[in-house]
Formats: structure tokens, C-alpha cells, sequence
């Protein structure tokens, strides 16, 4: 299975990176020691992983809710313009409510995920903030009820 250009990821690769997509703060030298391998074998396959952009970042997730951010909505949004994208996008990544944007085919130009306190703050931003901006021609709100799944992608061959 070829990932980039030069790195061919062979049985190892996909069982580090299994490992660290379960933990991403595992000990390399236990890592190492459950794959029967060393720990500098370890290290340079994550440098290798790292180098060709297989790997990228390392974070904790936090549960908004806890913070007080209770509210999760899926905005579709209708462009006067698809040539007006590059703008929107760059207005849109300004505003810290936007955790995801995504530049789609169908029914919508874009899809933003938004997460805010309540419905009051929902409100208050697509008025002031998405629908202030000129190139947008219309929304549609999608209120997320509950999360069903959340997961990350399953690496295979």
C-alpha cells in the first residue's frame, strides 16, 4: 500500500500507526516491546511516517460540553458565486465557532461544522457572522441531536 510518493508502508508501519491511533502517548519502548521490535526501530518509523506527511500532529481532544458548549450545528450554505470560495473560506476560518469546513458537491458550495453555548449564540453568529457575508446566498441548519459515531478512520490494507 503506497501512501506518498516514496514511502511504501509495509505490516509494521500499519500496526504502529493502529497504536498510536488507540494511544498516541504510548511509550515508543513499549511499543517496541508488543511489536517484537526495538525501540529505535520504533523512532525511525515514526520520523519516516512523519517525513512523508502520513503522520501529522499530535493533540488532545477536548469535550466541548463540559465547557459549556452544548450546541453542535451542520451548516450547508449556498454561494452567489462558486468563484467566491477562496474568500468565504478565509472569512469563515476567522470565526473560533467553525471547528470543521468542508468544500462539497451537491446541494451546498460548503458544509461548516459550528460548535456554540446554545441556540441563542447559534443565532446570534449566522446572522452577524455567516450571513453578513456578501457572497453567501442562503443557509440551512442542521441541529445535531446526539452524536451516533466517532471514530477515526479505520487503517487497512
Amino acid at each position: 500500500m503506497e501512501f506518498s510518493e516514496n514511502y511504501q508502508i509495509d505490516n509494521l508501519d500499519l500496526n504502529i500507526l493502529k497504536a498510536l491511533q488507540r494511544d498516541a502517548r504510548v511509550a515508543f519502548l513499549d511499543l517496541a516491546r508488543s511489536l517484537n521490535v526495538s525501540g529505535g526501530t520504533i523512532h525511525q518509523r515514526v520520523d519516516k511516517l512523519k517525513q512523508a506527511g502520513i503522520l501529522t500532529g499530535s493533540k488532545f481532544t477536548i469535550n466541548h460540553k463540559k465547557l459549556g458548549h452544548k450546541l453542535t450545528v451542520l451548516l450547508g450554505i449556498h454561494l452567489k458565486n462558486a468563484k467566491d470560495i477562496k474568500s468565504v473560506i478565509a472569512q469563515i476560518g476567522t470565526y473560533s465557532e467553525v471547528t470543521e469546513a468542508y468544500y462539497t458537491t451537491g446541494n451546498f458550495a460548503l458544509i461548516i461544522k459550528v460548535i456554540l453555548r446554545d441556540i441563542d449564540d447559534y443565532h446570534s453568529f449566522l446572522i452577524n457572522k455567516i450571513q453578513s457575508i456578501t457572497s453567501v446566498q442562503s443557509t440551512e441548519s442542521f441541529i445535531c441531536l446526539q452524536k451516533m459515531i466517532d471514530r477515526d478512520f479505520e487503517i487497512s490494507r
